[in-house]
């Protein structure tokens, strides 16, 4: 099978994941991997850090996290955007609240050769967002329709 995406630098931020070929609406990309860890565990190791504005920990559900600075993939590289061409998905393991539960990353459209993927990332803080959150949290996906930051929703 030919590889169809490439990490390279991003223009959005950083590195970024970049289709090589033209790739169908509907197709399933990869695997978003890494270690699992509790909640309690990704706040030990990297604290209830809001103000760091960059994270490779995924919210599998309300029990465990993929902690993708560990054994992660080039999932990890694919950048927020407000017009996504992907989204994530989880699937959910025969056990509710699983560490099993996956999280698959796939187009929401067709993704023409040497255009970046990117996906909502939809960040839930868990406070409502101060202006210096915002800016910390600020997305550069340069849509249209961007909203200007990562956060999605928050307590009211």
């Amino acid at each position: 099978m030919a590889r169809r995406i490439a990490v390279r630098r991003s223009p959005i931020h950083g590195s970024g994941v970049f289709a090589v070929q033209d790739i169908p609406a509907g197709t399933t990309l990869l695997e978003y991997r890494g270690r699992r860890l509790s909640h309690e565990e990704g706040d030990l190791i990297y604290g209830d850090n809001h103000a760091g504005g960059h994270t490779f920990l995924f919210t599998l559900n309300e029990r465990w996290l993929i902690d993708a600075n560990v054994s992660g993939n080039a999932a990890r590289w694919i950048n927020h955007s407000c017009a996504p061409n992907c989204q994530a998905l989880l699937v959910e393991s025969a056990q509710p609240g699983s560490e099993f539960d996956r999280v698959y990353i796939e187009t929401l459209r067709a993704v023409k050769s040497g255009e970046e993927l990117a996906y909502d990332y939809g960040i839930d803080l868990g406070v409502k967002p101060t202006a210096k959150l915002r800016k910390i949290w600020a997305c550069r996906c340069g849509a249209p329709e961007c909203t200007g930051t990562l956060i999605k929703s928050w307590p009211k």
